[in-house]
C-alpha cells in the first residue's frame, strides 16, 4: 500500500469522525429543544383573587367554582380536558366546571367549536362557552390555554395553574391533586402549578409564533 493510499484513508477516517461528531451534537440539540417545549411552561397569569364581578360565568350557589381557559385550536389542551373529565368524576357533583374557549374577533361563525370544544361539552357537569375577544380570559388573567382556577363558594381564590404535568401529557399531577384537596378537605400540598399550553393572546403568543401574530396563525388551521 503506498503512502497516498494511507493518507486518503486517514483522511477519511477523520472527515468521518468529524461527520458523526456533528451528527451526535445536532442530535443533542434537537433533544434539548424538544425537551424545552415539552417540559417549559408559558408565562404564568395573574389570577384576581376575588371572582371578577363581571364575570358572565354563571355560579352554582353554594359550591366551588373550576374554570379552565382554553384556546379551542390548542393541541396541549387535549390534555387538559383529560383531566378534566378525571377531575369532575373524582369530585362527583361538589363542584361546578365551565371551559371558556377563547374566541378571537374576525373570525369565522363557530371557529371556536373544535373537537375539543365537543369533548368537553361530554364532561358530565361541565359547561363550556365562548369567549368573545377574551374577555373572560382578561378579566380572571389568564395568559395560557389550559389555565385552570379554582374559586370556593365564597367567591376566594383557591387555586391558580395547570392539570398536565408537561406539555400535552396526561397523568397523575400536582395540579389535579390539588383542586381535588381543597375540594374534599380544603388542603393542598400547592395552589399553583405552572401552565402547558399556547398563549390565549397578545405580544408573547406572536413571539411563541416565530413572529406570526396568532390570529393568523392559529385561525388558519
Amino acid at each position: 500500500m503506498g503512502l497516498d493510499s494511507r493518507q486518503d484513508r486517514k483522511l477519511i477516517n477523520v472527515l468521518l469522525c468529524g461527520i458523526g461528531l456533528l451528527w451526535f451534537v445536532a442530535l443533542g440539540v434537537g433533544l434539548r429543544t424538544m425537551l424545552n417545549y415539552e417540559y417549559g411552561p408559558a408565562t404564568s397569569g395573574s389570577a384576581p383573587g376575588m371572582w371578577p364581578s363581571k364575570s358572565r360565568i354563571q355560579r352554582a350557589p353554594g359550591l366551588p367554582a373550576i374554570v379552565v381557559m382554553a384556546h379551542p385550536r390548542c393541541p396541549c389542551t387535549r390534555a387538559t380536558i383529560g383531566e378534566l373529565a378525571l377531575l369532575m368524576a373524582r369530585l362527583q357533583n361538589r363542584a361546578t366546571a365551565t371551559v371558556v374557549f377563547v374566541r378571537p374577533d374576525g373570525v369565522p361563525e363557530k371557529w371556536e367549536e373544535t373537537d375539543l370544544w365537543h369533548d368537553a361539552q361530554q364532561i358530565p357537569g361541565v359547561r363550556v362557552m365562548n369567549d368573545p375577544e377574551g374577555k373572560e380570559a382578561a378579566l380572571f388573567g389568564a395568559q395560557a390555554s389550559g389555565q385552570t382556577l379554582l374559586y370556593d363558594a365564597d367567591g376566594k381564590l383557591q387555586f391558580s395553574g395547570g392539570i398536565t404535568a408537561s406539555r400535552g401529557h396526561s397523568g397523575d399531577n400536582a395540579g389535579r391533586s390539588a383542586i381535588v384537596g381543597l375540594v374534599t378537605s380544603g388542603r393542598a400540598e400547592q395552589r399553583q402549578t405552572p401552565v402547558y399550553g399556547c398563549y390565549l393572546h397578545g405580544p408573547k403568543t406572536r413571539a411563541e409564533n416565530g413572529g406570526e401574530p396568532w390570529k393568523r396563525q392559529l385561525s388558519a388551521k
